[in-house]
């Protein structure tokens, strides 16, 4: 904690982003609230500005091998936004997080993507059958893949539609 007293202001004068990876460890006897603890005290909950609990939820097979791990980020403590958001993402080794999948997940959410049973469906055309079939065709059509993240962007209001776009002008 005493380091980390010196260092705050280093820190914030120079503007730079400070990453601190730390583990949990389970409290023996807990009763009530959570067994989960950081080692080290807490003087890195107290100073930190964000702080995220990252889990694998699954693993991504294909054929016979782990390709990625399905991850859920929850954020703990926020002092920049609002806190206790979540978030779900594919990672692939070797590729990073995984954007086709992010933009199926999100496509069905908004209903851009029709889903019935296990078939992924794209403005009624099927797309694939299974979450990683329809994202390997979103990887192989960036095309698709282009169109269906616009329409994204749009319902989320991130970017305005062409036709409000349209209507701002007149």
């Amino acid at each position: 904690s005493q380091a980390l007293r010196k260092l705050t202001g280093t820190i914030s004068k120079s503007q730079t982003a400070v990453v601190f990876i730390n583990q949990i460890r389970m409290k023996i006897g807990v009763m009530f609230g959570n067994p989960e603890t950081t080692t080290g005290g807490n003087a890195l909950k107290f100073y930190s500005t964000i702080r995220l609990d990252i889990r694998r939820i699954s693993q991504i097979k294909k054929d016979d091998g782990v390709i990625g791990a399905r991850t859920r980020v929850k954020v703990v403590k926020n002092k920049l936004a609002p806190p206790f958001r979540e978030a779900e993402f594919d990672i692939l080794y070797g590729e990073g997080i995984s954007r086709e999948g992010d933009i199926l997940d999100l496509g069905v959410s908004l209903g851009a993507v029709e889903k019935s049973g296990s078939w992924y469906s794209v403005s009624g055309e099927r797309i694939g059958q299974g979450r990683e079939n329809a994202r390997v065709f979103l990887k192989d059509h960036p095309d698709v893949a282009e169109g269906l993240c616009r329409h994204i962007l749009e319902k989320t209001g991130v970017v305005d539609s062409p036709k409000a776009a349209q209507e701002g002008k007149a």
